[in-house]
């Protein structure tokens, strides 16, 4: 009788760890996501500022250029 109720601790004990560990490895990699996810958002958005960029300097130049010859 001792026995059975020493293996049911045990086996709450260890569902309960299990549960523990599998929470933690979910949050880990969920954070791990979206942490990913904002340093592409950033890549993404940093990348489209440089074109906008470039291509309004490209415009000014162009106009200037325009302007130059008349």
């Amino acid at each position: 009788m001792v026995v059975v109720v020493v293996v049911e601790v045990l086996a709450v004990v260890v569902v309960e760890v299990l549960a523990v560990v599998v929470v933690e490895v979910v949050v880990a990699v969920v954070v791990e996501v979206v942490v990913v996810l904002v340093v592409v958002v950033f890549v993404v958005v940093t990348a489209a500022a440089a074109v906008v960029v470039v291509v309004v300097v490209v415009v000014v130049l162009v106009v200037v250029v325009v302007l130059e010859r008349f």
